[in-house]
């Protein structure tokens, strides 16, 4: 009986010495590989089946754009998806390119997933809360063998693996639609300044043009429907804002970041559209929603990312609160103008049929409400703060300065 095993395939360094490795060291005759497209380039797409045409026994290319905006990015929007400053992207792929090897290894008949995750990161937990929810058995043989990535570049060249990544530039890129991250090498280094060249999607600050962008960003339920008055689906219009938002020098984050693990690293980022929809959905929220359900959704948000962030995206909990962000969601609709400019990004106006603001109300000209109504608030506004100050004025040292006399005496 032959002994295959399916691997989620990035066409990368990691990845790539993997195909050798599971045959070498596992003893598995066939390795499939399966690369699934959440927007990353194009010829990184077409690099990866060029090299897994080359080294593995079959591949297959996942078209999974469509769905990772609709089920994935549009739920992180809602929401406002952030960890740690950290906006997610390679983090809420994960369980969706895991969701589609499993999909290919059903129809295959592997029982043995692989990945090349490390055992010192996330993405090891991303795949495999997946992969193992299937009962079958999984493999990792960058965390198994305990390999280096210098080690790694040498086995490659050895066994005629095609890599870009060098001693000299080790980065480790992974890149969707919605940002692209950029780690490993020199960047480890807390106090190390990124080279410009490690930058693709954003001009520095100081290059960006002299002249400020402005656009318009159209919200229904929650979601970007429009880009400058022009109706776009969530993909195009993503795709666009990217180019737009880039150019300008919007959405860099260099960050120490708190893994699962307890691990601290250093992290860099890019990510344009996510920058500016994510500041222009918020600022509406507060436009249309009341404090109370700003005030809760923040600590709904809070434990929503977390579970993003850990991948455990069929947890129950997660379910239930997207539950709740979905209805809070029904109401934010709306435009709001933006300006970039240099690597800022701005809100300068908002506008929603649902808003709960009255000009009419709170304007200072207006008399629509009667200001002398607001003194007997203004009376017990503090009320519990005020009897406090005439206790301790009365009894300055309280009960337990009082026993620490009598012993002193």
């Amino acid at each position: 009986m032959t002994k295959k095993a399916i691997l989620s395939y990035s066409g990368g360094l990691d990845t790539s010495v993997c195909i050798p490795l599971l045959k070498e060291r596992y003893g598995f005759d066939e390795v499939i590989t399966v690369s699934v497209d959440v927007g990353q380039p194009a010829h990184e797409i077409d690099e990866a089946e060029r090299k897994a045409k080359l080294i593995s026994d079959r591949h297959f290319t996942v078209d999974a754009k469509e769905e990772f905006v609709k089920d994935y990015i549009f739920p992180l929007i809602k929401a406002n998806g952030n960890y740690e400053g950290y906006v997610m992207g390679t983090s809420i792929a994960r369980p969706l390119i895991a969701k589609k090897v499993v999909e290919i290894a059903e129809k295959e008949g592997a029982k043995v997933f692989a990945h090349g995750c490390t055992g010192k990161g996330n993405d090891q937990l991303r795949f495999e809360t997946v992969f193992r929810s299937t009962g079958c058995d999984v493999i990792a043989p960058m965390r198994d063998l305990n390999l280096t990535r210098e080690w790694e570049i040498e086995y490659a060249k050895e066994h005629g693996i095609p890599v870009t990544a060098t001693k000299e530039k080790p980065w480790s890129v992974d890149e969707n639609l919605w940002s692209r991250s950029i780690e490993g090498g020199k960047l480890e280094d807390p106090f190390f300044v990124p080279p410009e060249e490690i930058y693709e999607w954003t001009k520095s600050p100081e290059n960006a043009p002299d002249v400020a962008t402005f656009i318009d960003i159209g919200f229904k339920n929650g979601v970007p429907v429009s880009l400058n008055g022009e109706k776009m689906p969530g993909l195009d219009l993503i795709l666009e804002l990217n180019d737009i938002a880039g150019r300008n020098g919007v959405g860099r984050s260099d960050l120490v970041e708190d893994r699962v693990l307890g691990l601290k690293v250093r992290e860099n980022y890019e990510h344009p559209a996510a920058t500016v929809i994510l500041k222009a959905h918020k600022d509406l929220e507060q436009l249309v929603l009341t404090r109370l359900e700003l005030k809760f959704k923040q600590l709904v948000e809070l434990e929503w990312s977390d579970l993003a962030y850990q991948g455990l995206v069929d947890e129950p909990l997660f379910e239930d609160l997207n539950a709740f962000i979905n209805k809070t969601q029904e109401r934010v609709e709306g435009v709001v103008k933006v300006k970039l400019y240099k690597g800022s990004c701005t809100i300068l106006a908002r506008s929603s049929p649902y808003a709960l603001y009255s000009e009419e109300l709170v304007s200072f000209d207006s008399q629509t409400i009667n200001q002398k109504d607001a003194e007997g608030f203004c009376k017990y506004h503090g009320f519990q703060s005020h009897l406090y100050k005439k206790v301790i004025k009365k009894n300055p040292k309280g009960i337990l300065g009082k026993i620490r006399d009598a012993i002193t005496d």
